[in-house]
């Protein structure tokens, strides 16, 4: 299959939800179409080597991290996320934001640490199971399922603090 066409399939097929797991992962709009375009033309590469010992869409995912932990690395991104007393401004221009403001257990999500959030995205957003999360992350299964535990509990207390009732 000729590179076009696969590109086209993956683009076709999980972009969407590449970008949307990106944007939860980045907080940025712009920065997680920066994330999916690396995770896009990183999965062209390497489509030869991909065994299939996984989905694609599992396969996909992982290389989407890889790319916002890399943009998270960043020097760049980590004074836009640690701002020193004004000096910057936050651009209010991300399109998904107002949508993400009036959805409040996204909000809340957007609040959890970047562990946590990787793993609500995974199973809830993404439906991966805890054996596929746990061997993306490399961490044992059981270790997933209690690492899940702890972040549903996290963001129960700050869905709490917004006003939610149990």
């Amino acid at each position: 299959m000729p590179a076009e066409q696969i590109l086209e399939h993956l683009m076709n097929e999980y972009g969407n939800t590449i970008l949307r797991m990106c944007y939860l992962y980045l907080k940025d709009y712009q920065l997680a179409e920066d994330a999916v375009q690396e995770t896009f033309l990183k999965a062209l590469k390497h489509y030869g080597s991909f065994q299939h010992q996984c989905s694609e869409k599992t396969w996909l995912i992982r290389i989407a991290i890889n790319c916002c932990k890399n943009i998270m690395r960043t020097r760049w991104f980590q004074i836009r996320q640690n701002p020193l007393q004004g000096e910057y401004k936050q651009d209010d221009t991300d399109p998904i934001d107002d949508f993400l403001e009036k959805d409040s257990v996204s909000a809340a999500i957007m609040k959890l640490r970047a562990d946590d959030r990787q793993l609500l995205i995974l199973y809830y957003y993404q439906e991966l199971p805890a054996r596929e999360i746990a061997a993306m992350i490399g961490k044992s299964e059981n270790a997933v399922i209690q690492r899940l535990s702890r972040a549903r509990k996290r963001l129960k207390n700050i869905l709490l603090e917004a006003g939610y009732e149990e």
